[in-house]
């Protein structure tokens, strides 16, 4: 059985969506066939499972797209690095359900989704640890980097509260005091004003 290549995208963009709005557990396999109008035997030709679908999504969705650290990097402001590191992920994080809704609603059930995320969080760690060399004009330990690094990352994986049913008037962490957290703990700061 042969379709083009776009009916397996079209099962994906219906399931990201579906998945985005109901959850995983909430959406049968009829409304996804429904949704990316095909059939139900084709679904299941591309996607055996359910689960098939969510691995899919996530290995194939959750990405990092074009993000450049070169192009973060603040010569002798770390901060702004590291807030322009934020405004880029949170850039390609708007662009996906993938990533802004379905990863952080399924990762506690999902060992694949939780072991891809995992993936995620060391390349952008990786990243971080790139714009922070970069950016910082004094040399530094690298062990330092890499916990300055683990550090940003995880301030940038908590979801806002609003995400949790909150208030939308908290919109999450002043980021760019946290920034200069991290930074003064490396002995470094922001450029000054």
């Amino acid at each position: 059985m042969t379709a083009p290549p776009a009916t397996r995208e079209r099962i994906l963009d219906a399931a990201e969506r579906l998945f985005a709005e109901r959850g995983f557990d909430a959406t049968p396999t009829s409304s996804i066939s429904k949704s990316a109008g095909v059939p139900k035997g084709l679904l299941f030709y591309y996607f055996p499972t359910k689960h098939d679908l969510l691995r899919a999504l996530v290995t194939e969705r959750l990405d990092l797209g074009p993000i450049d650290p070169s192009a973060l990097v603040e010569p002798g402001d770390p901060v702004a690095a590291l807030l322009n590191l934020s405004k880029a992920l949170a850039d390609v994080q708007a662009e996906s359900a993938v990533l802004g809704v379905i990863v952080w609603r399924e990762q506690r059930t999902h060992p694949d989704v939780r072991a891809k995320l995992r993936e995620y969080r060391q390349q952008v760690q990786g990243i971080v640890e790139r714009v922070l060399r970069g950016s910082v004009r004094s040399p530094i330990a690298a062990r330092a980097v890499q916990a300055a690094a683990a550090a940003w990352v995880a301030i940038l994986s908590i979801r806002p509260h609003a995400d949790h049913g909150d208030s939308d008037d908290d919109a999450g962490p002043d980021l760019r005091a946290l920034a200069e957290l991290i930074c003064a703990g490396l002995g470094v700061s922001a450029a000054p004003a």
